[in-house]
């Protein structure tokens, strides 16, 4: 690193006020990376020397505390081998940071330049948790044994051999990227050596392979929430798969699928049955037994009930894992035609329905409705 005497302001580096905000001064620095980017002025030293400079000043001037230092002390402040500041940038800094990532990944890969094998976190995994209405409903803990990549305990994620480590590698130079000039344009594509780590293993670990991972069980206790519903999902953070050398690990997503009950059917929070009736009760009234998830319940059938009459049990159905009010049971009533009656019990329903025509009374007002609806119809027909 030059000496600190002769190194440019860093606000004058990046072209901004010493009062610039958080976002114009990032927009500064990717102007300027943008322009400077080595890989689009292959060859040009002076090119990278301005992107590794507008690089060293963004991370100051992006760092409260380094920015503090260097407006007081100036680059003194920031520079580790005058005994200030806490980072320095040498020869030893990565000259590709984090908003570079964000400006190039889609289009060089991502990839940082310098050595070392890159670090990629772990997949997210997926398990599919089947539980019964009455578990979702109420909430319960469940163990599930899911498969695996977890980091290689022989190597700690390495790959390489107990007392070997990985290599720079000899084609990129470490960088996982390769240039390969056709006519007036630059491709760079992934290293086919080392397949864009940056390193080789010449030695690799007998338990992995050389892949830092290996593949295992495991069980997990999972804290299934009350109330939760087809399609909710559980997040279990870093239970994943492990990342590639020594990278963090992905998540673990369980997904809640409920099984369909016998009885209920759930529609958000409320809870759905369908209520069988004999003819006699819902004819004359009565008292019928009424399922829940909390138990049995009584239920007053009134006279004269009819099919599709719904029944509300308040506060019986689901509190919702997002909140909010207790559902309600809804009770569809079905009124049921009796069937394999026995010759006495037809004549039995022979003489009532008879018994019904001769009251002159109107016994079946939605069927009596509908036939003058029907015979309506054939009338506008023939006019």
């Amino acid at each position: 690193m030059a000496d600190t005497m002769s190194k440019r302001d860093y606000y004058e580096v990046l072209g901004v006020s010493r009062d610039v905000n958080e976002a114009d001064l990032k927009k500064a620095y990717r102007r300027l990376a943008m322009k400077y980017h080595p890989d689009r002025n292959a060859d040009n030293d002076e090119a990278e020397e301005k992107f590794k400079e507008a690089k060293e000043a963004y991370d100051v001037l992006s760092d409260a505390q380094k920015r503090a230092a260097y407006d007081q002390f100036g680059h003194a402040g920031v520079d580790p081998s005058a005994g200030a500041g806490a980072g320095g940038f040498g020869g030893g800094g990565d000259p590709f940071g984090d908003i570079f990532g964000d400006v190039f990944g889609d289009i060089f890969g991502g990839g940082r330049r310098g050595g070392g094998s890159r670090v990629h976190r772990g997949s997210d995994l997926r398990y599919n948790l089947e539980l019964s209405l009455e578990d979702a409903v109420a909430g319960t803990t469940v163990n599930i044994r899911v498969p695996t990549l977890v980091a290689c305990e022989t190597c700690d994620g390495s790959g390489a051999k107990k007392g070997t480590s990985a290599t720079t590698c000899t084609t990129c130079g470490g960088v996982g990227q390769v240039r390969m000039q056709q006519g007036f344009f630059s491709v760079q594509q992934t290293c086919p050596n080392c397949r864009g780590q940056g390193k080789t293993i010449s030695d690799p670990c007998p338990s992995c392979h050389g892949q830092g991972r290996i593949q295992e069980h495991k069980t997990l206790s999972v804290k299934v929430p009350a109330g939760v519903d087809n399609g909710d999902r559980i997040r279990l953070a870093g239970e994943g798969e492990a990342g590639e050398h020594g990278g963090p690990s992905g998540d673990l997503y369980v997904q809640i699928q409920v099984k369909p009950h016998p009885i209920f059917r759930r529609e958000e929070n409320d809870l759905l049955c369908e209520m069988p009736v004999s003819i006699v009760s819902a004819t004359l009234g009565g008292e019928l037994e009424v399922p829940t998830l909390e138990g049995r319940l009584k239920l007053k059938i009134p006279p004269e009930t009819q099919t599709g009459k719904v029944f509300r049990m308040r506060n019986k159905g689901v509190k919702s894992v997002r909140g909010g009010a207790t559902g309600d049971l809804l009770c569809r009533v079905h009124v049921e035609t009796p069937v394999k009656l026995n010759s006495k019990q037809k004549e039995m329903l022979r003489e009532f329905e008879q018994s019904m025509h001769e009251s002159g009374k109107q016994h079946s007002p939605q069927s009596d409705s509908w036939m003058d609806r029907v015979k309506s119809f054939f009338d506008d027909l023939k006019s």
